[in-house]
Formats: C-alpha cells, structure tokens, sequence
C-alpha cells in the first residue's frame, strides 16, 4: 500500500542543501518510512539557480522566493540549509505557517533566538530537527551504549576536537561563516565536538573557554578588505554533571585536516577512541585484559550495529556521510509520524547554542562559568 506523501521545500542549495536531498533520496529506498517524502519545492537566490536546482536535484518547483515556498499549503516540511544568520526568520515564519521544520546547525547566532525557535515549535505542537548528523554513526551510538552499560566504568576524561582547513588561507574571502551574526569556528563546527560530548557523557555544567581570531581581515570580493572578530579557533575546557573533565576544539584553520571529528574517553575500566577519518571503527580499551595482552583492540562497523545492516549486510564495507544524513531522515520523519520523541530538536539545538555562547562569554572574561540550564 503507497504511504502518505510528505511534501519537502528545501531552502538552499549549497553543500549541506545537496547532501539533505540525498538523505531524503537514500531513506527513501533504505527504510520503512512512516511517509514517502517528496521533493517539493526549492528555494534559491535568483530564478535561474533555483530552476536549475529543481532540475538538478529532482524538485518540481523551483522559487527565488523562500516565502512563497513557506506559504505553500502543499508543501507539509520546511528543510533549511541557508546562511546560519537567516534560521531564525526563516525558520519562525514556517512555523506561523504550521510546517514541521528541518534546519541545519547551528540552529541560531543567539540562543535567545535558539529559545525563541524553540518555544514558538513546541507551543505550535510541530517537530524540529537540527542537523547533528555525526551523531546519527552506529559507532557514536555503540560508544553510548558501551558507557550506559559500564564498560568503561566510572567516566573519569573526555577529549573531543573537530577540526578542518577551509578557512586556513587567509587570502580567502570573507564569507558569512566570518559574520559575528552567524559565523565563528566555535560555532561552525565546535558544536559538533560539543554535541558529541554531551551524546556520550552527559549534561556539561561549567565551561573555561579559549577563542582565537588568528587571521583579522580577509578580502571582502570588492577590492577591499574586512576586519574579522569571530574566532578561527575556539577551545575549551569541561566540567560534566557526571563529574567527569574534559576539553573540546573547534578549528577551521587546521592545515592538512578535512573532516578531523575525534573523541576519547577514559574511564575506571576502560576507554574508547574514536575518529571521523575513519568512522566505521571505534577502539576500545579493557582494563581488565590480561597482562600483556592489553591494547585497544579496533570494532569494525557491521550488519550488528544498526541500522548498517539496512544499507549494506557485509560488514567493513562502510557507511559514508550521507549515508549518516539519511538515518538522521529517518528519525526526523519517524518524529513527525510520533513514533518516536525527536532526536535533536530545537529544544537540543539551543543547548548546543547555550554552550557556545558561554564558552565565548567566558573566553571574554577569562573565567570558568556555569552554563546555564533549561
């Protein structure tokens, strides 16, 4: 029997704008879905790039209008992967227009913005979605599950670091990432490193931050220059409810690093470390082996790590990112149905924001502060 259609509006069709489509596209075809989602509309800054998006990527309609789109009455979820500055109008007007909203991170610049988005999403009764895709891994989810169950005993450190390079030239344009009203490594992609902490250790309570403007103008594509304030760098250390330590990183200016999202974790009994650069293995650490037979030992992702046996049943073959993309789909329309609570909604998203902006606050004072909770 044909399930229900879900009609998809997507507004942005840049890096992460193609890779929503192909989680759309992959969970499709890979899961049981509650609906069947359709590439509705997509929105673009000019008629033409959005003619040839629609084309390009399979929508039937294409606007220069983000608006128009919103105000479709057929289209049921808003998918937004514009410049982080415009989430939050974007993502409120869909809202008043009672669309279910995908948007990716960070979810606001403010997270008084975040909490603004947040309450207008609950108080409607519609379900959000914030792109935090790496944590949708079999293997972040196995982690968890390993330190839920105490294999590592009582969880002592965490180290976590996200770093890459495309920012690393400083003759490169000034672009909105640079922008204090969406931009910042911390911001970009730190929250990603914070999000996983938290995925695997819990609440994070107290923060002393470390952010770093190492190149301060850049080119603005006119002739000119501007001066940069948001941070290349943004570091810091942790205090988790579990009382556990830790530190985090976020760095775009990484030379040689591309997609550098690692974490290790020790505790009593054991550890696990983990990297993005090769995110099919996690490597674990038993304190209780036997005298020379000890060593972190690598767990190759597989058919018993779910849902990897959904895309392929031989193990080490691997998952790829947009594959990550198409489980976070998945969760995302399984919410909508009610089938389950959401993944990392709003309400999540502005946690990450709240942290941001306290490691940034206490950056300034050069400080521990608390990071507040609710």
């Amino acid at each position: 029997m044909r399930k229900p259609a879900l009609n998809i509006g997507l507004i942005g069709t840049g890096f992460m704008g193609k890779t929503h489509v192909f989680g759309f596209a992959t969970a499709l075809r890979v899961f049981d879905l509650p609906y069947e989602p359709v590439l509705h509309s997509v929105a673009d800054r000019t008629p033409e790039l959005a003619a040839s998006a629609a084309a390009a990527l399979g929508f039937a309609h294409g606007t220069d209008d983000w608006r128009r789109l919103i105000e479709d009455p057929e289209i049921d979820v808003i998918d937004i992967t514009a410049p982080n500055a415009l989430h939050k109008e974007m993502a409120l007007a869909a809202i008043r227009a009672g669309k279910h909203v995908y948007c990716e991170k960070p979810l606001a610049p403010l997270a008084q913005d975040a909490l603004e988005m947040a309450l207008a999403a609950e108080a409607a009764g519609l379900k959000t979605q914030v792109g935090f895709n790496y944590l949708c891994n079999p293997m972040l989810s196995l982690a968890r599950e390993m330190i839920a169950a105490g294999e590592l005993g009582e969880i002592r450190g965490y180290r976590g670091i996200h770093c890459e390079d495309y920012m690393a030239d400083a003759s490169g344009t000034f672009s909105f990432r640079h922008d204090p009203a969406g931009g910042g490594a911390l911001a970009d992609i730190g929250s990603h490193a914070l999000a996983t902490a938290e995925y695997l250790c819990g609440p994070i309570i107290r923060v002393m931050g470390d952010c770093v403007t190492m190149i301060d103008s850049r080119p603005d594509g006119k002739g000119g220059t501007r001066p940069v304030v948001t941070d290349d760098v943004g570091r810091a250390f942790l205090r988790f409810e579990n009382g556990a330590t830790g530190s985090v990183e976020g760095n775009w200016i990484a030379t040689g690093r591309k997609m550098q999202h690692d974490f290790e974790v020790y505790g009593t009994k054991g550890a696990l470390t983990f990297s993005q650069e090769r995110f099919n293995e996690l490597h674990f650490y038993a304190a209780g082996d036997a005298s020379g037979r000890r060593g972190f030992r690598r767990i190759e992702a597989g058919p018993e790590h779910s849902p990897y046996g959904l895309f392929c049943v031989a193990p080490g073959h691997q998952l790829g990112f947009n594959d990550l993309k198409a489980i976070e789909v998945a969760g995302f329309l399984r919410t909508i149905a009610g089938e389950t609570p959401e993944p990392f909604g709003f309400r999540k998203g502005l946690g990450i924001q709240t942290l941001v902006e306290t490691i940034q606050k206490s950056s300034a004072a050069r400080q521990w502060l608390r990071v507040p909770q609710g």
